[in-house]
């Protein structure tokens, strides 16, 4: 996505939480405190392993409900306006699903293929240290996001333990069982889109139709969600990976191809190319493919005024940051698709993100059952708050759910003097 997209998504959302603002009566001072980022740490920084400066970033964009919360991505396309943007949703998101943590994001400007597994641990490894003065498990907790995982975030709580000199496990979540992270983690996102998915058909039974699914994007969060829904009986009849999409009307086994994709990373075009009853298509003719559910769950902007039209879903299910652009937004809403909105979709991760922290924070674990129960209950009354105000003033879910996270982190950092 190029620089001019990003910049438009962060203006959108800003414009959208002024429009919540001032309909919530929220005061000029308090509107501005939630639109601008707190704190910009934007730094390139020498990784000797790779022989040249990286740009490395971290925005904390609100912290009104409690510590700052947000991933971390190693992309090519990561630069300040992403940041920003993936920043003040995640202040949205903790504050729509009522969790005490504010918003932040962080990255480096990097492309993960093209290096070797120690120079990407150099790379999180001055990471963890550049930003060591900046995170701490009552200041900022990153997260895996894009591209960073367990293992990234491994190396980064050790280097920053040992540049603070003391253990600290919460000051990162998404971390290995080994490590403090938590039962459940791995699959929260999707798990956590999967409930309230079903919430709206339960409000909404009509929606589902024949039941079926096309995923877009097949890594952790699409190929968990497919596997989850598929087992709750859903039939998906699309995916797609970074390489290309495929379809077939009657449905995929999709543990097999993702067991297949974990231990070959073939490409989804290669894994089926002599087979002829399923099309082989591109990641963007996928969207517009029959479903009667359509799951973005790969990059932002995916969903824009040029494809929104020829989608055939009834329900989209944003497991993606930021998949649909405000042009498609108004197109879908006069179509009377019921589009869930990322900030909503997706919060899972953040959700059971949460769980760890306090787990940590404890020393003590709870067991695979507890983490989903409590998972489950945070995401249905989430849900059902956004679909009931929906239904009271005639919202979009979106608005809906702007219009719950503004007043809560709006009145926060109002109760905090911003007046």
């Amino acid at each position: 996505m190029n620089n001019t997209e990003t910049q438009s998504i962060y203006k959108n959302i800003q414009n959208a939480i002024t429009s919540a603002g001032k309909k919530l009566g929220f005061s000029d001072a308090t509107i501005t405190n939630i639109t601008e980022p707190y704190n910009v740490i934007n730094q390139s920084v020498l990784v000797p392993e790779i022989g040249k400066e990286i740009d490395m970033y971290r925005v904390q964009f609100n912290n009104a409900l409690g510590p700052y919360k947000g991933g971390i991505r190693f992309h090519p396309d990561v630069d300040l306006d992403e940041v920003k943007t993936l920043a003040v949703t995640m202040m949205l998101k903790c504050s729509l699903i009522g969790i005490p943590l504010g918003g932040a994001k962080g990255g480096a400007t990097i492309n993960p293929r093209e290096y070797s597994e120690q120079q990407i641990e150099a790379v999180a490894r001055t990471w963890a240290r550049t930003m060591s003065t900046y995170i701490g498990v009552d200041k900022d907790i990153p997260a895996p996001d894009v591209n960073t995982n367990g293992q990234i975030m491994s190396y980064m709580l050790d280097e920053f333990e040992k540049t603070v000199g003391r253990s600290e496990p919460g000051v990162i979540t998404g971390k290995p069982i080994e490590l403090g992270g938590s039962l459940g983690r791995t699959q929260a996102t999707s798990q956590g889109g999967v409930y309230v998915l079903e919430k709206i058909l339960e409000f909404m039974p009509e929606l589902a139709g024949d039941k079926k699914i096309i995923i877009q994007g097949f890594g952790n969060v699409g190929s968990f969600a497919a596997i989850i829904l598929k087992n709750l009986g859903f039939t998906i009849v699309g995916i797609s990976d970074s390489r290309g999409a495929i379809y077939k009307d009657s449905g995929f086994d999709v543990e097999s191809i993702a067991d297949e994709k974990n231990t070959s990373r073939t490409s989804l075009h290669e894994m089926f190319a002599d087979v002829d009853d399923v099309q082989k298509i591109s990641n963007e003719d996928l969207l517009v493919q029959p479903c009667d559910i359509l799951i973005p769950a790969a990059l932002e902007n995916q969903i824009t005024e040029l494809n929104a039209d020829d989608i055939s879903a009834k329900v989209i299910l944003e497991l993606a940051n930021n998949p649909t652009n405000t042009k498609a937004d108004a197109i879908l809403k006069e179509k009377g698709v019921v589009l869930i909105p990322d900030f909503l979709a997706n919060a899972g991760g953040v959700t059971v993100s949460y769980f760890e922290w306090v787990q940590n924070r404890q020393q003590y674990y709870w067991t695979a059952k507890e983490v989903d129960e409590r998972l489950f209950a945070i995401m249905n009354k989430a849900t059902d708050a956004v679909y009931t105000l929906s239904q009271k003033e005639s919202l979009t879910l979106r608005e809906a759910g702007f219009q719950i996270a503004v007043e809560r982190v709006g009145k926060a950092a109002s109760l905090r003097g911003n007046k």
